[in-house]
């Protein structure tokens, strides 16, 4: 044990003291918030300078009556749309749009002409202020009238409730943990297969400079794969946590300052100032309510747990893959004759990404949500993802069982193969190489 503990504190202590590691784990965060900051300056500055776009009218309806926005300057034109084609040519105005007789119950043909492929932004915010007109006019032929419209309107929003067996009554929001899920569940997978690579490469990179050679003679070829496994790691899980501290505080910080608003909000607002409806507004308010809501269910939300079993799952995939990635690193030589072993390896995973978008955040509780949390292969990331659904606890201790023991397993089975394969050179690998070494008696 103490010369697995020696093996761990080499790996550990080489990597975190390259200059590499210290820019990385430094830069990577400071990077993101200063992504963020200039990008939101650059987009203030545009939104300031921007000025409006002209847009030409051909209205053979003449149903419309346009008033100019902050956005849009809106000039009509009598002139045939052929002739209006022509002029639209010569200018360098936005676009020319075209307005044919039209029945307001089935409202066609309508047409935008433009020089280059405008935004969805800005089609959008043009089809926003017809479709507006042309709702006015159905109101207009109907004869009803706007503020009667209005309050039939009505906003239903189920507040969320969980009742556990005690009778205990706890709000909930399933955005909020859906979100969650899905963010969890994404880091898992990145991280396991990140430094699942990395343990392979150094694996490879030990191998082929023949160091291996003098280490195995002082420690047995299992305990120098496991201590490098859990060297590595303790470097992913330190990094981990320093990026995710400094990516919140810093990003967090960079939004405050520029004083940014919640991208649906901001697009809100948007649309009011270019409609100016009061319905929109009133849909603001309405959201404003709900945001309100979120903020008030996050403190529901069991974060020490959910910290608690994200790492248990980190650690716990990452040395199930890690394993095998190490096996793989002790069979060939060179990263290109890994790749032949690499997607067998990482297609369980890749199945628990997959399933995550297709199951657990659809239904997480049901029973192909089941079978991906405790398979061990798929659990680190479906877990993960159902975490925050509330997951019965019996549920949960299932899946830490049934990891821990796969990866037991997978290192058992990674420990044969490495114990043959770190000292073979020149050998052409493949399954049927993996196997035979497996087998070989010691």
């Amino acid at each position: 044990m103490n010369k697995i503990w020696l093996i761990i504190q080499r790996e550990f202590l080489t990597r975190v003291q390259k200059k590499s590691f210290l820019i990385t784990t430094i830069l990577v965060p400071l990077v993101f918030p200063a992504i963020i900051g200039v990008l939101v300056y650059i987009m203030k500055k545009e939104a300031e300078s921007a000025k409006a776009d002209t847009v030409q009218v051909v209205d053979e309806s003449g149903k419309f009556i346009f008033e100019n926005t902050k956005r849009y300057n809106f000039v009509p034109l009598s002139l045939s749309i052929d002739k209006a084609k022509d002029a639209y040519k010569q200018t360098k105005d936005f676009a020319l749009l075209y307005i044919p007789p039209f029945d307001i119950n089935k409202p066609e043909g309508m047409i935008i002409y433009t020089k280059e492929n405008p935004s969805i932004e800005k089609v959008g915010g043009l089809e926003s202020i017809i479709q507006d007109r042309i709702r006015d006019l159905k109101l207009e032929a109907y004869k009803i009238d706007k503020e009667t419209l209005k309050s039939l309107k009505v906003s239903v929003n189920l507040k969320q409730i969980n009742i556990s067996e005690t009778g205990e009554e706890k709000s909930s929001n399933s955005g909020i943990l859906y979100g969650l899920g899905f963010l969890l569940g994404i880091l898992i997978y990145m991280f396991v297969l990140v430094y699942g690579i990395q343990i392979m490469q150094g694996v490879i990179d030990e191998k082929t400079s023949k160091i291996v050679e003098v280490i195995v003679s002082s420690v047995k070829p299992f305990q120098l794969m496991l201590g490098k496994i859990i060297g590595i790691a303790s470097v992913g899980l330190v990094q981990f946590t320093i990026w995710i501290i400094l990516i919140t505080v810093l990003s967090s910080g960079v939004l405050g300052y520029f004083g940014l608003k919640m991208p649906q909000k901001q697009a809100m607002e948007e649309v009011a100032k270019q409609v100016g409806d009061e319905d929109v507004k009133q849909a603001m308010d309405q959201q404003d309510k709900q945001i309100n809501e979120l903020l008030g269910n996050l403190s529901q939300i069991p974060f020490g747990k959910i910290a608690f079993v994200f790492v248990f799952y980190f650690m716990g995939g990452y040395l199930l893959y890690g394993a095998l990635f190490a096996a793989v690193g002790s069979a060939v030589e060179s990263m290109q004759e890994s790749q032949q072993f690499q997607f067998p390896i990482t297609l369980p995973l890749l199945i628990g990404y997959f399933g995550l978008f297709m199951f657990i955040l659809r239904d997480p509780h049901g029973p192909v949500s089941f079978w991906l949390s405790v398979i061990p292969f798929t659990s680190p990331v479906a877990m993960v993802g159902r975490i925050a659904f509330d997951v019965p606890t019996w549920e949960l201790v299932l899946s830490m069982v049934l990891l821990i023991g796969g990866f037991l397993f997978t290192t058992w089975i990674a420990g044969r193969i490495y114990r043959v394969g770190i000292l073979m050179t020149g050998t052409k690998v493949s399954w049927k190489v993996l196997a035979k070494w497996f087998f070989m008696k010691s």
